[in-house]
């Protein structure tokens, strides 16, 4: 469930078409300002961040109870106020995901294959294996891949290379994957023109259209095998994608990140502005950009 959003035309226009739920969304927090900023949140400023997306405090409340549920996150009273923070847990999973978004991104070195009987489904979505047969999969050797049971085999293309991307589409839905990016670019490259052009938003806009930004193309980018270039249709948008993704988050952190210095509170008061971990995802960004 989600209402107009207040502030600038562009809240408006971004939301049309969304369908911003509580869980997702405060996940997206989390990852995007708490855990770089210590991890804790007051629940007052989570209620607050959600409301401008139009998501309810009974919303927000139900979906930090399944999160606490789901061992996620983890709750801590003050008097009357409670505080949350990321569980031992959910910590490892956040990093990762943390990589992916603001990291250098690094094409594949190859691909590997491998024998591992008994993957459930979930395991086999989760880890982006493309299913070759039988306990039998192919995946890019990236160096954060999780490791998998059973055999592990180096596989490298050594004749018929102008059939990879064709055999590539039959392990991976690349399509729905492209849509999905395309649909990214459509949404959002009018704002990053027009901050680029001198336009500029309400801080708490900024924050807003971030989370979004983040939201939407965390949503692609976690799905995504990621594959070495000539595994890729020639019209492939997801370096597009990722380039527009630096520019307009490298364009509202400003506003953004001043606003949450202003507002935001954890346990020890007010969250800062910048942290070390928030200055390496903008400066790994800014390197993007000018490659």
């Amino acid at each position: 469930m989600s209402v107009a959003l207040p502030g600038t035309k562009w809240l408006p226009l971004l939301q049309q078409g969304l369908t911003i739920r509580a869980p997702a969304m405060i996940v997206t927090i989390y990852g995007d300002i708490v855990v770089p900023r210590g991890g804790v949140l007051w629940m007052g400023t989570l209620v607050e961040i959600c409301a401008r997306l139009g998501i309810s405090e009974t919303l927000v409340r139900t979906a930090v109870s399944r999160l606490v549920a789901a061992e996620q996150l983890v709750g801590e009273r003050d008097g009357r106020r409670s505080y949350y923070r990321l569980a031992s847990g959910a910590r490892t999973e956040f990093a990762a995901a943390a990589r992916l978004l603001y990291g250098p991104q690094a094409e594949a070195d190859g691909f590997l294959i491998h024998h591992a009987p008994g993957l459930s489904d979930e395991v086999i979505r989760r880890l982006r294996l493309g299913r070759m047969g039988p306990d039998l999969y192919l995946r890019p050797n990236h160096p954060e891949n999780a490791p998998l049971p059973g055999l592990a085999f180096r596989a490298d293309v050594m004749k018929g290379g102008g059939m990879l991307a064709e055999y590539a589409a039959t392990l991976w839905d690349l399509g729905s994957l492209a849509d999905e990016y395309r649909a990214m670019i459509d949404l959002f490259s009018p704002l990053a023109a027009a901050l680029e052009q001198g336009e500029t938003l309400l801080p708490a806009d900024a924050v807003s259209a971030r989370l979004l930004l983040v939201q939407v193309y965390r949503a692609v980018l976690l799905r995504d095998p990621r594959l070495p270039a000539d595994a890729l249709p020639l019209d492939w948008p997801g370096l597009a994608a990722r380039r527009l993704f630096a520019r307009l988050y490298r364009s509202l952190s400003p506003l953004a990140d001043a606003h949450i210095a202003a507002r935001f509170e954890g346990r020890d008061g007010h969250l800062p502005a910048e942290t070390a971990e928030t200055a390496t995802r903008l400066q790994s960004l800014s390197l993007e950009i000018a490659n």
